[in-house]
């Protein structure tokens, strides 16, 4: 078995596990550091306090706090430039870009103290000279995952993204070994980027990794062939789960800022029952529900994990937290590892 860089890239932070077969896997070289997102976000905002114009050049990566840091650079008076390449990191369609005040460029402005800015989702070269004092190599094996929204052209990125679920669950039935690709497909413009800047680099959603991830810990695994429930509550968003086996049999996505305990709690329940609807999923501020058509509800899907930077939210409730191998915060990386091996052992 060889030696898996994987880096489950998250809005707040990257959780980064150097795998190595050849140690225990507590000994394996593990970081959470802040992801590119946020330290561009950072960038950003001492640029709009120093009166400098930003140049944003790259590839497509991750939004959230760098695309709010841009906005705020523009309501401040200051310019933005992108390239159409790095301009779809804040949205797909060119002219939505440009409706946010940001100009697309194909070569940076001849402006002083002009900030340049890489947008990528993963910096190898950052990360092997922070680890060279250590002795540290970083692995040839790549295992990333990414939230991908996919190509939200001429709609919204909340639909653009469901719809990938939905797809999910009805094109592959639910089978959790589809979730990992070699090639993903060409919506999937994200991970595309990040294959892209990494060459045969293995790619997931953050909410697959973790699910998987949950898998690893031997307390939710007892129930995967009776059914469990698995939940990830992100930074972003929480990812709620039917698992049997290694079918998903119902799911649903939500925004981590509009939900507390108790609509946690309301949202588990009632996807247990088979009675989340998807329109009202959306029309309360979430991405939606979908469940596969042969899902009956009934005696089973009890048992309730729960992972995620933002599963605090949780407490109260009768489920159980998840970490795997004792550490939480690289469960995405767990379950990269676990679905990267499976799906080589089958190549």
């Amino acid at each position: 078995m060889e030696r898996i860089l994987a880096i489950d890239v998250g809005a707040g932070t990257q959780d980064i596990l150097l795998y190595d077969p050849a140690q225990p896997l507590e000994n394996n070289v593990k970081l959470v550091l802040p992801s590119w997102t946020t330290v561009l976000a950072g960038r950003i905002e001492r640029a709009t306090r120093e009166g400098r114009p930003i140049f944003l050049t790259g590839n497509i990566m991750g939004g959230g706090p760098c695309v709010s840091a841009m906005k705020r650079h523009v309501k401040a008076g200051y310019p933005v430039y992108a390239t159409p390449k790095a301009a779809r990191t804040i949205r797909d369609n060119p002219d939505e870009v440009r409706a946010r005040g940001i100009e697309i460029v194909d070569a940076p402005p001849a402006l002083p103290d002009l900030l340049t800015l890489e947008t990528h989702d993963v910096n190898l070269e950052a990360l092997a000279h922070g680890l060279a004092p250590f002795d540290v190599t970083l692995p040839e094996r790549y295992a990333i995952a990414v939230q991908d929204h996919g190509d939200d052209t001429g709609e919204s990125q909340r639909k653009s993204r469901f719809r990938l679920w939905e797809d999910f669950l009805h094109q592959e039935r639910g089978d959790i070994t589809r979730l990992i690709y070699t090639n993903p497909p060409c919506n999937l413009n994200r991970m595309c980027a990040v294959q892209e800047d990494l060459p045969g680099a293995l790619l997931m959603d953050t909410g697959a990794a973790a699910i998987w991830g949950i898998l690893q810990d031997p307390i939710p695994a007892q129930y995967q062939e009776e059914g469990f429930i698995a939940v990830n509550v992100g930074n972003k968003h929480i990812l709620g789960m039917l698992v049997q086996g290694e079918r998903i049999l119902g799911l649903f996505e939500y925004h981590t800022v509009l939900c507390d305990t108790e609509q946690l709690a309301a949202l588990v329940n009632a996807l247990r029952a088979g009675a989340l609807d998807n329109d009202a999923v959306r029309t309360s501020g979430g991405h939606g529900a979908a469940y596969q058509p042969d899902y009956r509800p009934g005696a089973g899907f009890d048992f309730v994990a729960v992972t995620g930077p933002q599963r605090a939210m949780a407490h109260g409730l009768d489920y159980t937290f998840a970490a795997p191998y004792g550490d939480m915060m690289l469960t995405g990386c767990f379950g990269l590892v676990a679905a990267a091996q499976r799906l080589l052992e089958g190549a």
